[in-house]
C-alpha cells in the first residue's frame, strides 16, 4: 500500500512539474526578447513597426501621439521592465525624441499584412 501511495505521489509530482514547464513555455512563447528587436519604422503618429529577429513584424500602437514628430531614422529608446521579457503592453518602455510613449497594444502581423505595408513602412 505504501508503495502505491508513493508511486501515485511521484506521478502527481512529475505531472505537476510537466504542467508547470508547459505553462512557462507557453508564457515565454507569447513574450518578446528586447535584444531580438532589430529594425523599426514609424507608421504614423500612433504606430511603430518592429522587425523581430528577422522572423516576424510587430505593430505597436501607442495611446498617445508620441510619434508625431518622429521619423523612421530616429533612434528609439526601448527599455524592458521586469525580467527582461516583454509580455504585455505595460511592459514596454518606449521613448523617441524625448517623448515617452504609452503602448496600448502589440500585434504580431501575419505575412499578408506585412506584404500589404507600403514599402517605406516595412521595418
Amino acid at each position: 500500500m505504501k508503495r502505491l501511495v508513493m508511486a501515485g505521489l511521484a506521478a502527481a509530482v512529475a505531472f505537476g512539474t510537466a504542467a508547470c514547464a508547459f505553462q512557462a513555455s507557453a508564457a515565454e512563447d507569447s513574450c518578446l526578447r528586447p535584444e531580438w528587436l532589430r529594425n523599426h519604422t514609424v507608421g504614423d503618429d500612433h504606430t511603430l513597426y518592429f522587425d523581430y529577429n528577422g522572423t516576424a513584424v510587430y505593430r505597436l500602437t501607442m495611446s498617445d501621439n508620441c510619434l508625431a514628430a518622429a521619423t523612421s531614422s530616429d533612434p528609439i529608446v526601448l527599455k524592458s521592465l521586469g525580467m527582461g521579457l516583454i509580455c504585455k503592453p505595460i511592459d514596454w518602455d518606449v521613448s523617441v525624441r524625448g517623448a515617452h510613449c504609452i503602448v496600448s497594444s502589440v500585434t504580431k502581423l501575419k505575412p499578408a499584412e506585412v506584404a500589404a505595408l507600403p514599402k517605406g513602412k516595412r521595418p
